[in-house]
């Protein structure tokens, strides 16, 4: 697992409204596109050590493309975060102020103390 990869997502595409917006639009196809060529780029990964880079877990993968926010939680992605991210993807299909927050925090109550490991 490689919640670090997974947090550089979250936090890459949370501060470029476009790629917001395309992930939203093509989730799957922005995390292969990012997988494949923004990673490297912010981890500095050289071509030659492509083989010794992290890259996402067929799970991991599977959740970002779905957008399973309660999944990526239980990975253990860092829920600020996961929060900041998909109130940006879909918070506006909410007409109360704070629903979506709402529903992000009724679908992990079933979690308790201590949360999953958020250390990368």
């Amino acid at each position: 697992m490689s919640k670090y990869l997974i947090d550089k997502f979250l936090f890459t595409i949370d501060r470029d409204p476009e790629l917001v917006e395309r992930y939203r639009a093509d989730p799957r196809g922005t995390v292969e596109w990012w997988e494949a060529e923004r990673s490297r780029v912010i981890l500095n990964c050289p071509a030659a050590e492509r083989s010794t880079w992290p890259s996402l877990t067929a799970d991991e993968r599977e959740a970002l493309a779905t957008h399973d926010y309660v999944r990526l939680f239980e990975l253990g992605a860092h829920n600020f975060l996961l929060l900041t991210l998909y109130i940006a993807l879909f918070e506006r299909d909410y007409s109360e102020p704070l629903a979506f927050q709402r529903e992000f925090a009724a679908k992990l109550s079933h979690w308790s103390l201590p949360y999953p490991d958020i250390a990368t």
